[in-house]
Parts: C-alpha cells; structure tokens; sequence
C-alpha cells in the first residue's frame, strides 16, 4: 500500500528531473489513431418515441456489442456543477504533498490518496499517476477519515455530481435491460443501493512520455463506469481490434464504459473494452471516474433471462467474492478471464 516514503510522481516531476527512474519505464505497445471514432450516444433521443428512439437505442445496442465504450451526450448534468467539481478537483492536487497525504491509503486497505490500489513489488512497474480511490456508496461503508474529511466545498461538488450520475446510471443500466430483452425489475434489483466508488486521477507531465504508462491496461470489473475529463487534455486509449487507439472525446461528453460485471450479466455479448492512460509532455492530465457495482446482496453472473437458448460461459460467484477477488489483484489485463467457465 501507499506510504509517505514512496516516490510521490507529482512531487518528482517539479524537481525537473533529467531521466525517468526505472520503476516507471514501462515499454508498452504503441497506439494508432482510427478511421473509426468512438459512438457517441444521444441520451436526448432516447428519451423521445418511436423512430427516434429505436434508432438511437439500436445504435446503444451496437456500441455496447461492438466497442464496449461510447461518448454520452446531452446528459442533462447541471454544467455550473460540473465547471465546480473540476476546479476543486485541479486545487485539491495542488495542495501541498502533506495536506494530500492526509488520505493516503492505509495498510491493508486500497482506498485513499496514492500511487497504486496495490503496491509495487520486485521488478513490477509503477503507474505515471496519482490518484485518491474511495467507495461512495453504500454510505455506511464510506471511510470517515476520506470523504467527510474531505475540504467542505469539494466534499459538496461530489456529493452533487454522485447524485446526479446516479440517475444517469440507473437510466443506463435499464437500457441495458432493454436492448438485451431482459426483466428490468431483475438489472434494478442486482444494482439496487449497490457498491459505488469515485477515482479521482491526476498524470502529471512526463519529459519522455513515451516510456511511462499512466494506467496500465485494464477492463474494469465494475458494471458500468462513466468518466468526465476534468481539464481537457486527452489520453484515454482503447484497445480495439487487438490494436492500441487514442480516444478523442467531444468537450461536453461523459465517457462511459461497459465494465465486466456487464460482460458477464449479458453472458459475452456486451463487452468490457480494455483501457489504458498515457500521459502529456507538456501538460498534467485530470479525471474522475465513477464506478456502479450490484450491491453486496446480489449475485453476479449470466442472467437467466439469456441462458434459455444458449450455455453459460461464466460462473456465477457472490458480489462480495467478486469484489475481493478483483482487488486481491493488480489492475491489469481483464479479472473476469478467471470466471469463464
């Protein structure tokens, strides 16, 4: 886990170093831009009727099958609260290293401000990143010395900006229902007061931004992630095809990615896209991201309502062993590998 002895990358790139240390230097494979372009998805008309919804949820449908990711427009999130939350966002990184490491992460635990969920061993690469991981959701399981620590005016953006991707969620994970022909009561149940957590990530500049990865490759194991640049500057990729990708994302969108949890329920049909973050030569790139999870309660695995007509090709194992074995791990590659049967 994270410690206040470790190299802190935002603190070592002021001393304007002259050679990236070897921790960091992460051959990776490089990434080429696309014909193609992400789906964007218009939630506006998806909230109309007839042709203009069956269209657009046709295309949702294709976007979740074919690329896993899609740019979500017209999401109603109150732009004076997204414009808030980033300007905090940016100031909470600029606060002194010692204000910062008031939540690092604690032995034995994974939430809090830090390098890594797990830590670096051996001969095993660091992340070009900082970032501050906390579960939001159930409340009851919230950290009391992160979130309620957190200085007052942040602690409300969040607050406001989690209320809000709430219901987006909710509205995307029945439109999953939807497109897959599946019992909403049954997506509404899994994900009912479920697990929700916030990662607020910070890629300072690199000198040689070829040789770090700021994250490393991975899928997500949550059910559905959505992310918000915080400050404009690109450096999500996709891996498509086999092939490596930049990711150009229109200024207003809200990226959201299908995670494993998603793979699974639709038994393969949806896919989780791998990801990946690289970093700037010149500027310090910022994020948040938002994941939904099933609550603690459930079950995840193919839904039923999809095993009539064909064979499951995952198990089914609880939430709770679900999430214990996705953090017992390091983030990289795709957890769900381990649940196909």
């Amino acid at each position: 886990m994270a410690d206040s002895e470790e190299i802190n990358v935002q603190e070592l790139i002021k001393t304007k170093i002259q050679e990236i240390p070897q921790k960091y230097v992460n051959g990776q494979e490089p990434a080429f831009p696309s014909e193609f372009s992400v789906p964007i998805i218009d939630m506006k008309n998806l909230f109309s009727s007839g042709e203009a919804k069956a269209s657009e949820l046709e295309k949702f449908h294709s976007a979740c099958k074919e690329w896993g990711i899609f740019q979500l427009m017209n999401h109603g999130l109150d732009g004076s609260l997204l414009e808030k939350l980033r300007r905090e966002i940016h100031e909470f990184y600029a606060l002194p290293l010692e204000e910062r490491l008031r939540y690092k992460i604690r032995a034995g635990e994974f939430e809090g401000y830090g390098q890594n969920l797990i830590q670096n061993s051996g001969d095993e690469k660091a992340d070009w990143a900082e970032r501050f991981y906390m579960i939001t959701n159930p409340i009851r399981r919230r950290k009391p010395h992160l979130f309620p620590e957190l200085p007052g005016s942040l602690r409300e953006s969040l607050e406001g900006f989690i209320t809000e991707l709430q219901k987006v969620a909710k509205w995307l994970l029945g439109l999953i229902a939807e497109a897959l022909e599946m019992d909403a009561k049954e997506i509404e149940e899994m994900f009912e007061d479920g697990m929700q957590s916030v990662r607020m990530n910070y890629y300072p500049p690199c000198p040689e931004p070829d040789k770090v990865i700021g994250l490393m490759p991975h899928s997500d194991g949550s059910g559905v992630t959505v992310l918000l640049q915080v400050n404009g500057v690109q450096g999500l990729q996709i891996k498509k095809d086999g092939l490596w990708m930049p990711v150009e994302f229109l200024p207003e969108a809200l990226a959201v990615n299908l995670g494993d949890i998603v793979e699974v329920l639709s038994n393969g049909l949806y896919k989780s896209i791998e990801h990946r973050a690289a970093v700037n030569s010149e500027k310090e790139r910022i994020s948040i991201a938002m994941f939904f999870n099933p609550n603690f309660e459930a079950n995840v695995g193919p839904s039923p309502a999809l095993l009539a007509n064909q064979k499951p090709i995952f198990k089914t194992m609880s939430m709770e062993e679900y999430v214990s074995g996705f953090f017992s791990r390091r983030l990289q590659g795709k957890f769900l590998d381990s649940m196909r049967i």
